[in-house]
């Protein structure tokens, strides 16, 4: 197997969008700057990635005083026609439960990090 970066350069398999969606997911009281140095994109990136999810209903924003918490709509669905009818809550569910460990999903269920 080759270094990611060997050969045409660096690529991610989610997009800029998957990559905020997933971060929220894992923290939604996170702050735009947090989310940003975890990602890899600049703030006004986020801004405007965080603006596109909430006005294609993936997440709505609530104020909190000074803070932001981010609600994600489980029941979203992807975009790609590849994956049409699929919903984006199991996808998240999957990418939270990868971080708690093997010891979480042993009889193959995913609880979402929400729930636990």
């Amino acid at each position: 197997m080759s270094d990611p970066g060997e050969n045409g350069g660096a690529w991610t398999l989610l997009t800029g969008h998957g990559h905020v969606l997933v971060e929220i997911a894992r923290d939604p009281e996170a702050r735009i700057r947090d989310i940003s140095a975890v990602v890899g994109l600049t703030e006004r990136t986020v801004q405007a990635i965080v603006a596109d999810l909430e006005a294609a209903g993936y997440l709505t924003r609530t104020r909190a005083g000074r803070r932001t918490r981010y609600t994600i709509n489980h029941d979203s669905l992807f975009r790609h026609s590849a994956q049409e009818g699929l919903r984006v809550g199991p996808f998240l569910a999957l990418l939270g439960a990868a971080d708690a460990g093997p010891a979480d999903a042993r009889d193959g269920r995913v609880t979402p990090p929400s729930v636990r």
